[in-house]
């Protein structure tokens, strides 16, 4: 499927004083192969709305060492593989049973939920500065005062 979008074009030259700038139209174009069938425009809606899955591969990559092979061995490297999957997941799943969808979806947009990356997490929840103490027999997990992580832990835990 090839699609051609008229477009206004950036003018790159040095902005001048002028009091009107002529908008130069070109074209954008755009190759599909796919085996779905359907409309085009139905086609290319499904195909732009794919961009937020290579965002969570992106993610799995970067977050999750994904693009790391830790073992020489088949069977380590799959445990790993299925390690951080989980991990992934089990992140995305939590944050879904804390919040209310944000919104809906449409043929562009598959995702209900604004999630926040494993980095994220990663730093606002778990490489925090904390103490476990005893005071009173109990065990206890004291860190500094943040009403942010606070109020975000205690979400968590209470889901």
């Amino acid at each position: 499927m090839f699609i051609r979008n008229t477009v206004g074009l950036q003018n790159r030259e040095p902005v001048q004083l002028d009091l009107f700038a002529p908008v130069q139209e070109g074209y954008e174009f755009k190759v599909i192969i796919t085996n779905k069938t359907g409309a085009a425009g139905k086609v290319a809606h499904f195909h732009e709305g794919r961009g937020y899955q290579e965002k969570i591969y992106a993610e799995l990559k970067n977050h999750a060492q994904m693009g790391y092979v830790p073992a020489r061995r088949l069977v380590a490297n799959k445990v790993y593989l299925l390690c951080s999957i989980f991990a992934h997941n089990l992140s995305r799943e939590l944050q879904m049973q804390v919040q209310e969808p944000l919104r809906g979806t449409t043929e562009k947009r598959t995702v209900r939920w604004l999630f926040e990356e494993l980095d994220t997490l990663r730093k606002t929840l778990i490489a925090r500065a904390g103490r476990l103490s005893r005071p009173p027999g109990k065990l206890t997990l004291t860190l500094n005062a943040n009403p942010t992580v606070k109020n975000l832990l205690l979400r968590f835990l209470a889901a």
